[in-house]
């Protein structure tokens, strides 16, 4: 069986898709999936292309001891061909990326947060924040999110 793929989006790619790139690749390693699943991440913004993630997601990331490399990128219209679930991390992310896909898309669309056991469906832009908070809570809900996700499709 060929490797299903999930791309993580947000705005700018350097904090909530990261987080939650970084997350998904951690997960399918513990749990023994790689040779199932692939993960990369993307903005639907050009702002801040070809960047490292902010620093603060990366700490985040890295407090969690987890390794990961990064530099943003775009989504393109292959991207709904080569992955089999875009997801957003809020409904503004939901409506860009409905808006551009292309009509020859497989990708299946949604919110990262719909697979919250708790139903946390919005994962903030913590980009604003003055602290770390943010940053952490959206760690942990993309946490819970991917765990859930994986368990229903595995």
């Amino acid at each position: 069986m060929a490797k299903r793929g999930v791309l993580m989006v947000c705005l700018g790619n350097i904090c909530r898709s990261p987080i939650a790139e970084a997350v998904f690749q951690h997960v399918i390693k513990e749990r023994g999936l790689e040779d199932k699943w692939f993960v990369d991440s993307a903005a639907t913004s050009s702002e801040h292309i070809g960047s490292d993630p902010d620093p603060r997601a990366s700490a985040c990331i890295k407090r969690h001891g987890i390794v990961y490399k990064h530099k943003t990128r775009r989504l393109t219209a292959d991207d709904y061909r080569k992955f089999d679930f875009i997801f957003g991390m809020d409904k503004s992310n939901l409506s860009n990326i409905k808006r551009i896909a292309p009509a020859d898309g497989k990708a299946e669309i949604g919110l990262l947060g719909d697979y919250h056991p708790k139903g946390k469906t919005i994962i903030h832009d913590p980009w604003y924040d003055s602290d770390d908070k943010g940053f952490e809570e959206c760690y942990e809900k993309a946490l819970a999110s991917v765990n859930a996700f994986l368990d229903q499709h595995q």
